[in-house]
């Protein structure tokens, strides 16, 4: 399984890593079913320079580590939003997805929060709901972004 898989904070050194992970997944995952605005406008979010800023704004990242290959990524803003979740391809289906987010989201359940909200990609709904989160509406489009809003209730 992932046992042989360490969780750990990232810092602003990780920036690129988590950079280069995300925006690979998103080009195949997402960006390929937006618009050429969205396309950009997503993958420039995931730019070295916009993770280190999030990282400095306070968002708490986490990376998962195989050694050293980064299997996946988790954010989340606010204590509350979960912002980024990714795990690479071999790391897939192998439940490092819930792990992450269970580390993610036990300093948010430790600050008090009980409702988390997810803005998911179409193709990531049903892991989303595999967690518990429950769709708000259908998806949105922002600018050329597409996502579906969900949140969780917990308790």
């Amino acid at each position: 399984m992932t046992h042989d898989i360490s969780i750990r904070a990232a810092t602003i050194d990780d920036a690129e890593s988590i950079s280069q992970l995300v925006t690979r997944l998103a080009r195949e995952y997402i960006a390929c079913e937006l618009s050429t605005e969205g396309a950009n406008r997503l993958l420039n979010s995931l730019s070295v320079d916009s993770i280190r800023s999030y990282l400095t704004a306070g968002y708490k990242y986490y990376v998962a580590e195989a050694g050293s290959v980064l299997a996946g990524v988790v954010a989340t803003r606010d204590d509350r939003h979960l912002y980024h979740l990714f795990v690479a391809e071999p790391f897939q289906r192998r439940g490092l997805a819930r792990r992450l987010w269970q580390v993610a989201q036990a300093p948010c359940l430790a600050a008090g929060t009980r409702e988390f909200t997810v803005n998911s990609s179409r193709n990531a709904v049903a892991v989303y709901e595999r967690f518990g989160f429950v769709r708000q509406s259908e998806s949105q489009d922002t600018g050329g972004v597409v996502s579906v809003p969900m949140k969780l209730t917990i308790g």
